[in-house]
């Protein structure tokens, strides 16, 4: 045993051992990743370094870092070599972008496989698979509302994380009704008799989508400055990474290093109005 430590100490000392050793680490326990767009503003910034922990949501598929070539087959057909749990409501994923699978993305899940989503102009409507039961027993009576019958959840994320936030300058409702006619829309346009009609001489006032079973519905907290599952769709479990797990550098466009934003659990930051409403 103490002629294989040493082996094992020598060759974790070489540039063989630690290139192997740093895969590994890639492969199946923590990546590096850096926030490159506004998106998830002001939970993750622009110029966030963080590490993505690997193992949330099973053991993925390892692909060799930059250039994203698989090392191993997909043996199950989901992406995963060993299967996991899922990504959960609320959870901040990183994932591979469906459209692109070499490109990452990172945003918040908002809805698992059987939920409902109703997106109107600001507002976000949830409808949990499990039904009303589980709706009344798991969220404030004040967000809740009912809409052609049943029960759904009016911004059931927003108070609990401070840094999802809408652009009162933007309409995005507009933008997504471009998108449609351009038949690059995933969500379906639909007439809902609560909600308030437009005054734009459109037949649908909100868009609807159903998630597919081991799927989920992803959003950026940058709600109106962000390319997600609104427009492209859902994400298959196969294309789920992990779940990011601190933040070990940060600074912004002018290279001013944010010190209290390093060390920081991603849980910790996105929760605190000290840092999803600080003067960044």
């Amino acid at each position: 045993m103490k002629n294989l430590l040493k082996k094992l100490y020598s060759f974790s000392n070489s540039w063989t051992g630690t290139v192997v050793i740093v895969l590994l680490i890639i492969f199946f326990i923590a990546q590096a990743f850096v926030i490159p767009s506004g998106s998830m503003k002001r939970s993750l910034l622009i110029g966030d370094h963080l590490f993505v922990k690997k193992f949330s949501y099973g053991t993925p598929v390892p692909h060799l870092p930059w250039i994203e070539v698989p090392v191993l087959p997909d043996f199950f057909g989901n992406g995963h070599l060993i299967e996991g749990p899922r990504p959960a409501r609320g959870d901040i994923v990183v994932f591979r972008y469906p459209l692109d699978p070499k490109i990452h993305y990172v945003k918040r899940c908002v809805a698992t496989g059987g939920d409902e989503i109703i997106y109107q102009d600001k507002v976000l409507y949830l409808r949990p698979h499990e039904g009303d039961d589980f709706i009344k027993s798991t969220y404030p009576s004040e967000k809740i509302v009912t809409l052609g019958g049943k029960l759904w959840v009016k911004n059931p994320f927003m108070g609990e994380y401070s840094g999802i936030s809408y652009d009162e300058n933007v309409d995005l409702f507009t933008q997504m009704t471009l998108h449609l006619m351009g038949n690059n829309l995933a969500m379906r346009p639909a007439l809902v008799q609560e909600l308030p009609l437009r005054n734009d001489g459109l037949n649908h006032n909100a868009y609807y989508f159903k998630v597919p079973q081991d799927e989920f519905f992803m959003v950026g907290d940058n709600r109106d400055h962000s390319n997600d599952s609104r427009f492209w769709g859902s994400v298959p479990y196969k294309h789920i990474v992990g779940k990011p797990w601190f933040i070990y550098f940060s600074w912004d466009d002018n290279y001013v290093i944010r010190w209290d934003r390093i060390g920081r659990f991603v849980s910790t930051v996105e929760k605190e109005v000290h840092f999803t409403r600080g003067s960044y």
